[in-house]
């Protein structure tokens, strides 16, 4: 866009100032597919010492979440669960929740927020901590497919001989899956103000 609001700040912005950003925000918000892919790229090589860069993992887990029958939303939240690796190192999983949480069900948020500490069931007795925190969430309804996606797809995607799925197959997912937030405070505010 070539128009630019004319505030210094905030408190002086008009009508037209904020019909500029909306419509530039829209143009904007129709890239998110496109710089999340920028950004799952710079998981590759990035091995950590497992077997398989981030990038292989992260296509891994959403290849098999994808040959196992679950539908785009969820694929999609297989794909990017780790996405938060490079910037969210202590806290990697919140990072993803933040991306997912207005186009995705609260089920498969809370999974992608928690997969952290329930994938620790497999590996935090190794490094001195209790393998049994997920338990703390027992009685969570979620409890049982966090447990699951763990399991099946997180856990078992380290397997270097595996003929996993590339970027390119699940772009056409995201596009669809970014295409509408299912909740934002912004949401029909910047639609009534979108391009036509």
């Amino acid at each position: 866009m070539n128009a630019h609001a004319r505030f210094t700040h905030m408190q002086d912005g008009t009508q037209e100032d904020w019909a500029i950003i909306a419509a530039d925000f829209s143009a904007y918000a129709r890239q998110l597919p496109k710089r999340i892919v920028a950004h799952l790229k710079l998981l590759e090589g990035d091995f950590g010492g497992f077997p398989v860069d981030r990038l292989t993992h992260s296509l891994q887990t959403a290849t098999r979440a994808w040959r196992d029958g679950r539908d785009e939303e969820y694929v999609v939240c297989a794909l990017l669960h780790d996405i938060g690796d490079t910037l969210g190192s202590y806290n990697h999983p919140d990072i993803a929740a933040a991306i997912l949480k207005p186009f995705v069900s609260a089920e498969n948020l809370w999974m992608v927020e928690k997969h952290g500490i329930f994938q620790g069931y497999y590996f935090f007795h190794y490094l001195g901590m209790d393998r049994h925190l997920r338990e703390q969430f027992s009685e969570h309804p979620q409890y049982r497919q966090t447990i699951e996606f763990c399991a099946r797809y997180d856990a078992a995607a380290f397997d270097p001989a595996y003929e996993t799925l590339p970027l390119s197959f699940f772009e056409p997912m995201m596009e669809r899956l970014f295409a509408r937030p299912k909740s934002s405070i912004y949401t029909a505010a910047l639609e009534e103000h979108a391009p036509a």
